[in-house]
């Protein structure tokens, strides 16, 4: 899973159990780096639905929204259900550290191209030097509608509104409801790098002000296959926002994949604080499975 970009307190630290990305985009082998268009279907899938499943001859390469912060544009296949985890997940901020244990995106797909996500953080741990919390941390549901792209094409694009449920224990999140809108792209490079694009717009409650602002986030990431079973990507990420007190925000990040089936996926990676309060490094490892 993993906790929006924007979804914390102002200034505090955000370890994603996210990446729950869209480098994974479309090769089965790679599950994050290289969204290369998906091979054709050798039929309409249309008509499958949840109560009806594609059949699994029929179901497209594994894609999902980890490990990196870009999200992927390809939905799970109507009746499938796919887990993305984090093992690990650690962030440090000056003396303030956090990480959070097997946070996750648990997806079912609705219809061809629509799928239902639960985002959840189980256990936060943070320690800003003068206080530790624990706990659980916000629920986020999302919807994904591919708008084309999912089953064949040299590109792809979606769009994913989600909204935060403030469920956080005390000191752990903001007590507020948020909410917001992701459209991801993914294209391939002359057939050699997988390039991921993504525009995000956040409506986020901000303590100070006791009031709303909207936080944009943009991100890119190129991915690239080195073998039938490893990938690797580079990605890079900027956060602004409305509020004249919050500068913005700039990470790099890079991670790799390594795919034990058409069905699981590995990955690990980390990201690095560039500018503004962003986290100084954010380290993490995961995996993807679909059932």
């Amino acid at each position: 899973m993993r906790r929006r970009l924007s979804a914390g307190a102002r200034g505090r630290l955000d370890p994603r159990p996210r990446r729950v990305g869209a480098a994974l985009g479309v090769l089965a082998l790679l599950g994050s780096a290289s969204p290369a268009p998906a091979e054709p279907s050798p039929e309409d899938k249309s008509r499958y639905h949840l109560l009806d499943p594609t059949p699994r001859a029929l179901r497209r390469p594994l894609s999902a929204d980890r490990p990196d912060v870009t999200e992927s544009p390809y939905t799970v296949d109507a009746g499938a259900v796919q887990l993305e985890m984090s093992v690990v997940d650690y962030a440090k901020n000056g003396d303030a550290v956090a990480w959070s244990a097997a946070p996750f995106n648990l997806k079912l797909g609705l219809l061809n191209d629509v799928d239902l996500q639960l985002v959840f953080d189980p256990y936060l741990h943070e320690d800003d030097g003068a206080r530790a919390r624990d706990g659980p941390g916000d629920v986020q549901v999302r919807v994904k509608v591919n708008l084309w792209g999912n089953d064949g094409g040299a590109s792809a694009l979606a769009v994913m509104p989600f909204v935060k449920a403030p469920t956080a224990a005390d000191g752990l999140g903001n007590g507020h409801v948020e909410g917001g809108v992701i459209l991801p792209f993914a294209t391939d490079a002359a057939g050699i790098v997988g390039v991921g694009l993504m525009l995000e717009g956040d409506v986020v409650f901000d303590q100070a002000d006791d009031g709303y602002d909207a936080e944009v986030v943009a991100s890119g990431v190129l991915g690239r296959n080195l073998t039938e079973t490893v990938g690797v990507y580079v990605e890079a990420v900027g956060i602004a926002s409305t509020d004249a007190g919050v500068d913005p925000r700039a990470l790099l990040g890079f991670g790799a994949t390594y795919a034990l089936g058409d069905d699981v996926v590995l990955d690990a990676g980390t990201n690095l604080g560039l500018t503004g309060d962003a986290d100084d490094v954010n380290l993490f490892a995961g995996l993807t499975v679909r059932f």
